[in-house]
């Protein structure tokens, strides 16, 4: 049965918070495990169902797997099978990346077409074209991505920065033979994080967090112990639920740097690092205009949290989503709650505009996508009386045990089962 939260909003929270290990980060780097016959172990491994499922979906393919408190320990010694299975792929996009390095290291893969949330168009067509560029053979057949053949190094130019494209590339170049350059790499510090754990295994790789990555092919990389970035994402979340709630969060197992978006867009915000962790405030007396890019633009999984932010901002925000076409759903939630948005759309992008600093009011709302529904329970925090937030399977994702940091902090989330409709 589903479930929902059921928030009583108005309450100044007050506490600490620790920041899990990076999902983004964390969810590739599990993948690399296919990369070396040896024990790969994650430390500051975040216990999410996303994560879960890719233990889930490694383990069918013959993966150890020992989970030890937030210390994940991986090995490909062999594996009985070299199919990700649709059922399972579909659920999430990011397990897609399991195509490189399987490839990589065995020869074969089999990866479902993916899945994951209802944000828009996801094509892998630079995925594959980098793949075929290092001499893989790939076909579609029934759904799936059948690839095959011996990789070698290859200049790759992708047409947009791609992140997932970026990191299947980066880890199937780490075995090909020979010099991989991919120009137009993405950026993002989960990309870096990734390198750095390959690199720490035995790859030669230059250029992560710049727009061209070079990869040096070795014949073997071996295991290693590597510490998960934390969740720039997460920091961002609960250093917007501080602010709106005028309260006194510190977090902790964070670094400064993941403030950087917050602070990039709010600039009114203060960064306060204390011997108790770092502590975000306020007020945010201007209204901003936004627009979602690649890093180290405004990240796209920020928008929704940074609009709920923004309804609470006196005077008129502006916020354009450039990276995904659906990734608005969570305004008609928000008009519910009392925010005045207004949505246009144009050229493939959607502009928000938001009529800031009325008060928000509680009530049933829907949760659409993974940010969608963190952004409506940091609505229903500030709201007048109780929202309920359903569809919260979406949240779990990528937030571990919201309701319990938020609860510790002052908070009352109730996590009960949904009603059927």
């Amino acid at each position: 049965m589903l479930e929902q939260f059921i928030v009583q909003g108005g309450r100044a929270l007050k506490g600490t918070v620790a920041i899990s290990g990076a999902k983004n980060a964390a969810l590739k780097i599990a993948c690399a495990a296919l990369l070396t016959d040896e024990w790969l172990v994650l430390d500051n491994a975040p216990l999410l169902s996303d994560m879960l499922l890719i233990c889930q979906i490694l383990d069918e393919l013959g993966v150890e797997i020992s989970w030890n408190g937030n210390q994940l320990s991986l090995r490909a010694h062999k594996l009985r099978s070299y199919r990700a299975r649709y059922d399972l792929v579909r659920k999430m996009r990011g397990s897609f990346v399991l195509l490189g390095p399987m490839l990589a290291r065995f020869g074969r893969a089999e990866i479902s077409l993916p899945g994951g949330c209802n944000l828009g168009v996801r094509p892998v067509d630079i995925h594959l074209n980098g793949l075929r560029a290092m001499g893989a053979n790939i076909e579609l057949e029934d759904g799936y991505v059948i690839a095959t053949g011996k990789l070698h190094g290859a200049e790759i130019f992708p047409h947009c920065p791609t992140v997932t494209g970026t990191e299947n590339l980066v880890m199937a170049a780490t075995l090909a033979t020979g010099r991989t350059v991919i120009h137009n790499a993405a950026k993002e510090p989960e990309i870096v994080d990734l390198c750095n754990c390959l690199n720490s295994m035995g790859a030669k790789i230059t250029g992560q967090g710049t727009d061209v990555i070079t990869i040096d092919g070795v014949d073997r990389l071996h295991g290693a112990t590597h510490r998960i970035i934390p969740d720039r994402l997460e920091t961002v979340t609960y250093a917007i639920a501080n602010i709106m709630t005028h309260g006194h969060i510190y977090l902790t197992n964070t670094e400064a740097w993941c403030f950087d978006a917050l602070t990039a867009c709010f600039p009114q915000v203060k960064i306060h690092n204390t011997d108790f962790g770092f502590l975000a405030e306020g007020p945010v007396t201007q209204g901003v205009d936004l627009t979602t890019a690649p890093h180290p633009g405004m990240p796209t999984d920020l928008q929704a949290q940074m609009m709920v932010l923004a309804t609470q901002i006196p005077g008129r925000s502006f916020i354009t989503e450039t990276i995904w076409e659906n990734r608005m759903m969570h305004v008609p939630e928000l008009c519910r709650m009392g925010a005045d948005i207004s949505v246009e759309h144009n050229d493939g992008a959607n502009r928000a505009t938001i009529n800031g600093g009325l008060p928000l009011y509680g009530a049933p709302v829907m949760a659409t996508d993974l940010r969608a529904s963190v952004s409506l329970v940091l609505a229903g925090l500030c709201a007048k009386g109780q929202t309920t937030v359903s569809r919260i399977y979406h949240l779990d994702r990528g937030y571990h045990a919201l309701d319990d940091k938020l609860n510790m902090c002052g908070a009352d989330i109730v996590r009960s089962k949904q009603e059927a409709a």
